[in-house]
């Protein structure tokens, strides 16, 4: 049996990622449409009645835009911290009583055969949280929106096997972007969102323990773009003595389609 992991959607415009395993299904997130996650579900075999949980980071509209109807329509369980929980409550609708599952993030918990481990990050959230899953003895790591890394961070993901981590933007494509001022600075804080160099000196550290694969997430559509990020962070990798290719599998996932389909064995 293996690991799978897909990013169906991720960018500013909305994120929803595929943990699963072969008889547990997982959604981090709900940030686009529900008709386009389930079409983008169905692309890797997946029905939504087969979801066993959705996860959610924190409560921006970009991740939990569906996560409602979703739940609704196919009986699904949510999970959130109690943060999250109150500040998203009112943008997702009611939730069946039984299908509310509130974490405590210094806690894992199982979703059928998947470990679940929450971490915290430094976003502009309530209380956002990445997360790790584990399966047998597989590890997959979430780390996107977040202003910056640290080591309680680093620990936490860089004994993965996989980790998606966020390549927001470009710092001097913000700056010369049509973004108003208050919003470049949200962006560039401590509590906004990785940039590409950030992205790839994160890698730096995170590869010292057993990442093979990372896949670049959260790219902004109107400050950045694929191959700039690919460029940077391979660069940063490659200047450091890492071999992209041999030491590590650098990937990307998308705005509005699927990323490459991973199965971790």
């Amino acid at each position: 049996m293996d690991f799978r992991v897909c990013s169906l959607f991720s960018g500013s415009s909305g994120n929803a990622t595929y943990i699963g395993t072969e008889k547990t299904h997982i959604l981090v997130d709900a940030g686009v449409s529900m008709k386009n996650i389930i079409a983008g579900l169905k692309q890797i075999g997946v029905e939504g009645r087969e979801l066993n949980g959705i996860l959610v980071t924190h409560e921006h509209s970009d991740h939990i835009k569906s996560v409602g109807a979703i739940s609704r329509k196919f009986d699904v369980p949510v999970y959130a911290n109690k943060e999250t929980w109150e500040a998203m409550e009112s943008q997702i609708g009611a939730i069946a009583a039984k299908n509310q599952r509130i974490f405590d993030n210094s806690m894992d918990f199982y979703i059928q055969d998947i470990n679940v481990q929450p971490y915290e990050i430094p976003h502009d959230a309530a209380d956002p949280v990445g997360f790790s899953f584990y399966f047998q003895n597989k590890k997959i790591s979430i780390t996107t929106d977040l202003g910056h890394t640290n080591n309680k961070i680093i620990k936490a993901v860089m004994d993965s096997d996989l980790v998606i981590l966020e390549a927001n933007h470009d710092i001097d494509m913000l700056m010369a972007g049509p973004y108003p001022i208050y919003l470049k600075k949200r962006i560039l804080g401590k509590k906004g969102h990785l940039s590409n160099v950030d992205s790839g000196n994160a890698l730096l550290e995170m590869i010292k323990g057993k990442v093979t694969h990372v896949l670049l997430a959260h790219l902004s559509k109107e400050n950045n773009y694929p191959q700039l990020a690919y460029q940077t962070v391979v660069e940063i990798l490659e200047n450091n003595g890492v071999k992209v290719g041999r030491d590590v599998l650098v990937d990307m996932t998308y705005r509005d389609r699927a990323s490459n389909f991973y199965h971790i064995g």
